[in-house]
């Protein structure tokens, strides 16, 4: 049986040491979700593998395709090796997490339009936009994914579009003015705000100017739906909220 080699859209989410010389790589793929793949001898300082299999590196990957197998690099073309992020703390910490996030949301949904959420946040955080925001509108598209997702166009409660007042992780959503019990009350900007990250298109992004308390408070709701609705440990959150309380 002859093997053709495959050139597959990727980007590396985990480099695990194998032997003296290789490395396996669990790549997240355009045409096949995630993979695993062998590249041998790129742990050599003169191997052309080397510098092009670290960890979050974009790129096209030619292989030997084995399904529900390893399959086996030859060779690496860099799209983007990301070196804007990796070269700050607190953006590498960001994409850390985006992609641990993106690993565990694929475990349980592997839809196609992961991939180029995953790809445009990262590429946005690499043109210096506002890691946390790109961030919490990633956590927000991903419930949809999770099977958890927020009512975000009308009142969780009645269904009515009229009269938001406040949003409630413990109800899913919206909540109208007569539905309304003692559910916290959050700004109208922050409501608003929710829905357009939702909905916003990462790919056109250009700028994002939004204040600090208000990010803040965003990211406290994501924070709190997702510990209570997703049942994920990650540590590089952990270590992302140590790195940004200190920033």
């Amino acid at each position: 049986m002859i093997i053709l080699i495959e050139k597959v859209e990727g980007i590396i989410l985990s480099v695990t040491p194998y032997k003296e010389s290789s490395k396996i790589l669990n790549i997240y793929s355009k045409e096949h979700g995630l993979i695993g793949v062998i590249a041998k001898g790129s742990k050599n300082l003169k191997s052309p593998l080397r510098a092009n299999t670290s960890l979050y590196t974009y790129g096209y990957f030619y292989i030997y395709y084995k399904k529900d197998k390893l399959s086996l690099l030859t060779q690496v073309d860099i799209i983007n090796s990301y070196m804007n992020i990796r070269n700050d703390i607190e953006k590498i910490s960001y994409m850390a997490y985006i992609c641990d996030l993106t690993y565990q949301v694929l475990k349980q949904n592997d839809n196609n339009n992961i991939f180029d959420l995953l790809i445009n946040a990262l590429n946005k955080i690499d043109n210096n936009l506002d890691p946390l925001i790109i961030t919490n509108i990633i956590e927000l598209k991903y419930l949809d994914y999770l099977g958890i997702s927020l009512n975000l166009d009308s009142c969780s409660k009645c269904g009515k579009k009229d009269n938001i007042i406040t949003i409630d992780g413990d109800v899913g959503g919206y909540i109208c003015q007569n539905c309304y019990t003692n559910e916290t009350l959050v700004s109208l900007k922050i409501i608003k705000l929710i829905r357009m990250y939702y909905y916003v298109d990462i790919a056109s992004i250009s700028t994002i100017k939004i204040s600090d308390d208000i990010k803040r408070e965003i990211n406290l709701f994501l924070n709190r739906y997702y510990e209570r609705y997703t049942g994920l440990y990650l540590k590089s959150k952990d270590f992302l909220n140590k790195i940004t309380s200190t920033i």
